[in-house]
């Protein structure tokens, strides 16, 4: 990971592989596979299995997110527009592909949407 051409994390796996690549599987874990698929890297952090997302915050920190400890359970239906705002900041607008113009503005949208 760098910022501003600069490294500020590294997996440490230089040499033990090549054409790598990496996946945020079902149960939270973060590897990186070489090309026989074999994981020469992972962040290990023993979950359930669930839905997670990977969101690289402004400060830097990538953060794993997972399932909801809390609910207002008012998932009944989609109204064709709904924001997350925290005082006078939209956070979110749906549908996430369409966001408004002041959500956009924010630079701060972050947002997964399961069908």
């Amino acid at each position: 990971m760098y910022d501003h051409g600069e490294p500020i994390w590294a997996s440490q796996t230089y040499g033990r592989g090549s054409r790598c690549y990496i996946t945020l599987q079902c149960d939270g874990n973060l590897v990186i596979y070489n090309d026989s698929n074999t994981a020469v890297w992972a962040s290990n952090p023993n979950l359930a299995e669930a839905t997670y997302v990977l969101i690289m915050k402004k400060d830097r920190n990538l953060v794993l997110y997972g399932p909801a400890h809390w609910a207002t359970n008012t998932n009944i239906g989609f109204s064709g527009a709904m924001f997350i705002e925290s005082k006078a900041i939209i956070f979110g607008a749906l549908p996430a592909n369409k966001p408004t113009k002041e959500a956009k503005a924010s630079g701060i949208i972050s947002m997964v949407v399961n069908n």
